[in-house]
């Protein structure tokens, strides 16, 4: 029979305790951003007002991917800001240029970072493929004033 010494001992409790820790940190990664975790939803009696002077009192709270917020609903138009937020709102939707998202619906928010038209401060639209909503435009938010 042979005998374990100190040393082979010490090993083998921290492979365990490796392997161990490395399958949480794996289950903790899988489970973390997983697409049927993310939700969008509409809250009611929250306050949004524009640079236009447009008011808004309710909002669509939703993940989303970052990227250019247009001052229209047209890739051609000036990139007024960047949304770079990952979890964002979103006041109001509108009809515009077709998206890759394959449909012509943009979610009107305001950026974290100016671009263009310093004035506007970042306000913009975005296409609806860089949120992560079941249908567009998402039920209960209102269209934009302006169209």
């Amino acid at each position: 029979m042979t005998r374990a010494t100190p040393g082979r001992r010490a090993r083998t409790v921290a492979g365990a305790f490796l392997l161990a820790a490395t399958a949480a940190l794996s289950t903790a990664s899988v489970a973390v951003g997983a697409p049927d975790q993310r939700t969008c939803h509409i809250r009611e009696g929250v306050t949004h007002q524009d640079t236009l002077g447009n008011a808004f009192i309710k909002d669509l709270y939703c993940e989303n991917a970052p990227g250019k917020l247009y001052a229209r609903a047209s890739f051609v138009a000036p990139v007024t800001g960047m949304l770079n937020s990952t979890t964002s709102w979103f006041v109001c939707w509108t009809m515009g240029e077709p998206h890759p998202g394959g449909n012509n619906v943009w979610y009107y928010t305001q950026g974290q970072e100016t671009v263009q038209m310093p004035s506007i401060n970042a306000w913009g639209t975005i296409p609806a493929n860089h949120l992560w909503t079941d249908q567009d435009p998402y039920p209960g938010l209102p269209r934009c004033p302006w169209w």
